[in-house]
């Protein structure tokens, strides 16, 4: 239900002033904890001014202009939008129905080129799943297909809206470790020896000069060639201590690179080294069983150690098509073995943003960053709290889904029979 529709149900408890969406361009969120992710910190009592989709101010002492629309709340959280580094959400509808599932393309010619953008639905059911449980801004990512790398990712709001991309061909993704060797041939030397050689082609790809011997297709280098320059991110699927310390290697002889690895289940044990070579990290706390022998150092304490190591975390719940909202469970454990709050929730909001080049606009509550903004009925790290209200660029959000929309309707099933067959 929007806030318009709350504000004019609730008007005599609540004493909110009710205005229509056209008319409406001042909101002020008036009383919370409010959480900045900035130097402001934590303001308890706090006012988060909103207004034509950015913030306008933030503060304990915020002037609220008379035609603003008031929104209380007192006892509750309010936070930036959370941020997904790394999901497949809006890419598969039923992952076993191949029609509704692009998250890879194993018989293409074609793999970096493949342009993730192309097979989002802003409408599929995962969407709005996610946006009710917090999160507004989600990075995208295919899957590793004929090679070790996949398309390029982007970065989407929550939305729903057909014009829902923050930034197209935001990033390349690519699998190293056990399946990185898998697909390149049988081991991890070849993997990496295709690595090395495609980031140099694309740096010297030049149209209509490619050789007869590429490694890539002419689309292919040329997509990759941002990634190459250092221009754009280069996600790195790998867990091993021994690939981390692989790709450390690889940042040291190629320092222009902008490399983040994900995964990361035994990066504890090199944390020094990826800090030193300014390597961050998207992991998955949870990640704490000896699930393969690339992750038998896994353990429940990889984000404090990795954050005690200088390493720059941020935390996902790893390439989900459903369950990006996750997040904040996997924080919440995090915190739970030994990572500070705040360093755990900036894992899930600004960091993602940082890594990705958006924390100019996204991450913080600060003036001039776009309004993605929740109300928390609780601390969003604490399993059973939910979001009251979510704002993305300053416009309240429906807070509905598919799953929310079958619970109303069997919630009470002492008319059922009353109901017409097919209720049933």
């Amino acid at each position: 239900m929007s806030i318009f529709k709350k504000a004019a149900t609730a008007f005599t408890c609540l004493g909110l002033a009710i205005a229509t969406p056209g008319l409406t361009q001042t909101i002020a969120i008036t009383g919370g904890k409010v959480v900045t992710n900035t130097a402001q910190g934590h303001v308890i009592g706090g006012t988060v001014l909103i207004q034509d989709g950015k913030i306008l101010a933030v503060g304990d002492n915020v002037d609220i202009p008379d035609d603003a629309l008031r929104i209380d709340a007192s006892g509750k959280w309010v936070t930036p939008g959370l941020f997904s580094p790394l999901s497949q959400v809006g890419l598969v509808e039923v992952g076993a129905e191949a029609s509704t599932n692009d998250t890879s393309a194993n018989k293409s010619t074609f793999s970096i080129a493949l342009d993730g953008v192309d097979g989002f639905n802003p409408k599929a059911e995962a969407i709005a799943i996610t946006k009710i449980e917090g999160m507004t801004r989600i990075a995208v990512a295919t899957g590793a297909g004929a090679n070790i790398f996949s398309g390029r990712g982007f970065i989407a709001d929550t939305s729903g809206a057909l014009n829902s991309i923050t930034k197209g061909k935001a990033f390349v993704s690519v699998q190293m470790g056990e399946r990185g060797a898998n697909i390149a041939g049988g081991s991890r030397p070849a993997a990496w020896a295709y690595l090395r050689n495609a980031l140099a082609e694309a740096r010297n790809y030049r149209p209509g000069r490619e050789r007869e011997d590429a490694l890539l297709t002419g689309p292919d280098a040329l997509a990759l060639k941002p990634a190459a320059e250092g221009r754009m991110p280069l996600l790195v699927y790998v867990n091993r201590a021994s690939d981390l310390m692989t790709l450390v290697r690889l940042k040291r002889a190629q320092p222009k690179l902008n490399l983040v690895a994900v995964g990361a289940r035994e990066g504890w044990m090199v944390g020094k080294e990826l800090a030193a070579a300014n390597i961050p990290a998207v992991i998955q706390p949870q990640d704490n069983l000896p699930g393969s022998f690339e992750s038998l150092g896994s353990t429940m304490m990889n984000a404090m150690r990795l954050h005690k190591a200088g390493v720059m975390i941020a935390i996902a719940q790893i390439g989900e098509s459903f369950n990006a909202r996750l997040a904040p469970q996997q924080a919440g454990a995090a915190v739970a073995n030994g990572l500070d709050w705040d360093v755990a929730f900036a894992a899930i909001t600004s960091t993602p943003a940082k890594i990705f080049g958006l924390d100019d606009q996204l991450g913080t509550l600060a003036k001039g960053m776009t309004a993605d903004v929740v109300i928390w009925d609780g601390d969003p790290l604490e399993l059973m709290s939910s979001p009251d209200y979510v704002f993305i660029g300053g416009v309240d959000q429906i807070m509905t889904s598919r799953q929310t929309k079958l619970r109303d309707r069997y919630m009470d099933l002492s008319n059922a029979r009353d109901k017409p067959f097919a209720f049933r």
